[in-house]
């Protein structure tokens, strides 16, 4: 079950909702948690035996190394023990299908092998449940006593398919003490419509337009361009769409998780893109892997080592094919040029040009991270810079026209203008007729959209 859709708003959530506020205070988490399952088993009900065993582990483990404090071997070996289950288990599902693949490339080998099927968020919750028992044995928070609170923060619905990635230590107070308030209940419905709106009204539109001018053998460059400007658009509506949608649906349960992304288009370096995008997965990259390989503290070329070994990790994260390891090493290249002297450089040139370097690269990224087909990729970037087929052929030049009030929108969304609406017009006495005008509106819209057409994708879905 997605949140995009009928199913969820008109049936599951108001069910929810009721059920949740119906029950005392002292059971709600009892009550997230049976519906926490009940919606992650929606479509996949035997995984939920796989998520109950990772909730198992991780409390043991917790358990474990806060009972043997004092005892830095018995502790170390709970933890690593805790860490190599999570990581097989994430292995197995995600990546043996690749491993098995690269080793049938070498001579002599040839190894029959079926892929299991790809739990849905495995990758998200996975990174959740190891980040507690690793602030357990940190010290940073208190190992959990009661295992429905346990259960509960790692099955949480409203971050469960798409994150964002919530630790433990964040919500440690939210889950026994939170507060829900009308306010609080309100800014969330506001927050998911908003998420809903990028979702439904415009992901979906720029999908689409991918689907229309993002073939690796589309006729025109500018054609190409357009296309990957609609994959650029879709990616970001789609992911942070989903990811205000998450952070919604927790304010309407009294939980408050971190902002996901922070206007990423507007960048004027990479090394700033990654400060707005996906904020949770790079924190979690930096605190979990980057910072304890030594980060910057063991010189330049440790440095540099160290964010190879967490790029590498960051694109396969994303995906078990090849483009997404070279996605994640080529920005590794850029972050790495611009330590070295791009960002002394970007400092000096006008703002317009910095943006401009900072698109550029972040869409051609863009394309690296679709194709899993490298000789499709390989042509695809290739025909970005040869207009040998013309500038766009009529096919396409129709399709541009089509889709060019959405894409002149979607420019401009992808902008803080309406933050910046938001906080001008927030105290005038008429907002908040405004403000209901407009969800009221987007929720028409949605759901018109979702009646009359039935392509709903979601690209972040396969992680």
């Amino acid at each position: 079950m997605v949140f995009s859709s009928l199913t969820f708003w008109f049936f599951y959530l108001p069910c929810v909702l009721m059920i949740y506020y119906a029950v005392p205070m002292k059971v709600r988490n009892i009550a997230l948690f049976a519906v926490s399952l009940a919606f992650y088993g929606w479509g996949e009900p035997v995984y939920i035996l796989l998520m109950l065993f990772t909730i198992f582990v991780n409390y043991i483990a917790g358990w474990l190394i806060e009972k043997d404090s004092g005892k830095k071997s018995k502790q170390r070996l709970w933890l690593i023990s805790s860490v190599v289950i999570n990581l097989g288990l994430l292995v197995f599902f995600k990546y043996s299908g690749m491993i098995v693949d690269t080793l049938n490339m070498l001579p002599f080998v040839n190894i029959s092998f079926t892929a299991p099927a790809l739990p849905i968020g495995i990758s998200f919750y996975t990174f959740q449940a190891m980040s507690y028992t690793i602030d357990v044995y940190r010290q940073d928070t208190r190992a959990q006593k009661n295992p429905l609170v346990m259960g509960t923060y790692v099955t949480l619905f409203p971050q469960l398919i798409a994150g964002p990635i919530v630790r433990y230590k964040d919500v440690e107070d939210q889950l026994t003490k939170r507060k829900e308030t009308l306010s609080k209940f309100s800014s969330g419905v506001v927050l998911f419509l908003c998420g809903l709106g990028k979702k439904i009204l415009l992901a979906n539109r720029f999908a689409a337009m991918w689907q229309h001018l993002g073939a690796a053998d589309a006729e025109g460059l500018l054609a190409r361009w357009a296309g990957l400007l609609a994959l650029t658009l879709w990616i970001y509506f789609d992911f942070s769409g989903y990811s205000d949608m998450a952070r919604g649906l927790g304010r309407m349960f009294g939980f408050e998780f971190m902002e996901n992304f922070n206007y990423p288009y507007i960048s004027k370096s990479i090394t700033e893109f990654w400060r707005r995008w996906h904020i949770s997965l790079s924190t979690w990259f930096r605190d979990y892997l980057y910072i304890p390989l030594g980060g910057n503290r063991k010189g330049f070329s440790r440095q540099i080592l160290n964010l190879f070994i967490v790029w590498a990790a960051t694109g396969l994260w994303h995906g078990a094919e090849y483009n997404f390891l070279i996605w994640g090493l080529y920005f590794f290249v850029l972050l790495v040029l611009e330590k070295l002297f791009l960002s002394k450089i970007l400092k000096k040139v006008p703002a317009f040009v910095s943006h401009i370097y900072a698109l550029f690269f972040i869409m051609i990224g863009w394309a690296i991270f679709n194709f899993t087909d490298i000789n499709a990729l390989w042509q695809f970037i290739c025909g970005l810079f040869s207009a040998s087929d013309g500038i766009f052929s009529e096919s396409s030049g129709r399709v541009l026209l089509a889709y060019l009030p959405i894409s002149l929108a979607g420019m401009v969304l992808s902008t803080p203008i309406l933050k910046v609406l938001h906080r001008k017009l927030y105290n005038k006495k008429f907002y908040p007729v405004v403000l209901f005008a407009g969800c009221a509106l987007v929720m028409v819209l949605c759901t018109a959209s979702l009646v009359s057409d039935s392509y709903n994708p979601f690209i972040y879905f396969r992680f």
